[in-house]
């Protein structure tokens, strides 16, 4: 083949280019992936993932307490004998807001079959959080936990950055149940059922 009719040879910077420029193309097409599942406004969501413990395997009783943000004392272990709903939110958090009517209304459907609710808002002072509740009719009560220390005595069973999240906890104070995510309203019945009737 003589000279004239070999193709041209790329060169050293030419080679680079199109290299930079695979890179970026593809820097950009993962930018631009959809990751509203997983983040936004902060938070992880776990996307309705659920979790339910057998009796015989469940971990020793959870102890926490706090004052509500209406200034009334708070302790689990006061709610020994029942069921007790405790739901991890902040007043920002979008899937939070979207579970709150549900939550609500749960409550009350239970509240005279022994079943109890809290709420622990890892973010909020007591204006934005009193806010919400009234927004979305929140009647049972929340404790405020900006310096995660209930949050301490939550870990293992609840992600930190796992927001909003929910436990149903037996009547002897165990973690019976788990939701990492906004409710599906049905599955937190039944969850619930499922205690009531051990």
């Amino acid at each position: 083949m003589s000279a004239q009719s070999r193709p041209p040879r790329p060169s050293r910077r030419g080679l680079l280019g199109a290299a930079g420029a695979a890179s970026t193309a593809l820097l950009l097409a993962a930018c631009g992936a959809d990751t509203s599942g997983r983040y936004e406004s902060g938070y992880v969501s776990g996307d309705g993932v659920t979790t339910e413990i057998a009796p015989a395997e469940r971990d020793e009783p959870l102890e926490f307490s706090g004052e509500t943000f209406d200034g009334e004392d708070f302790s689990s272990a006061d709610h020994r004998g029942e069921l007790l709903v405790v739901n991890v939110w902040y007043a920002s958090c979008p899937p939070c807001r979207k579970e709150a009517p549900d939550l609500q209304a749960i409550h009350e459907e239970y509240a005279d079959q022994g079943v109890s609710f809290v709420g622990i808002n890892v973010r909020d002072s007591a204006g934005p959080a009193k806010a919400f509740e009234e927004s979305y009719g929140i009647t049972y009560p929340s404790l405020p936990d900006q310096d995660a220390e209930i949050m301490y005595e939550l870990r293992g069973q609840v992600a930190p950055n796992a927001v909003p999240s929910t436990l149903v906890l037996d009547r002897e104070g165990r973690v019976a149940a788990r939701i990492s995510g906004g409710i599906d309203p049905s599955t937190l019945r039944s969850m619930i059922d499922k205690v009531l009737d051990e």
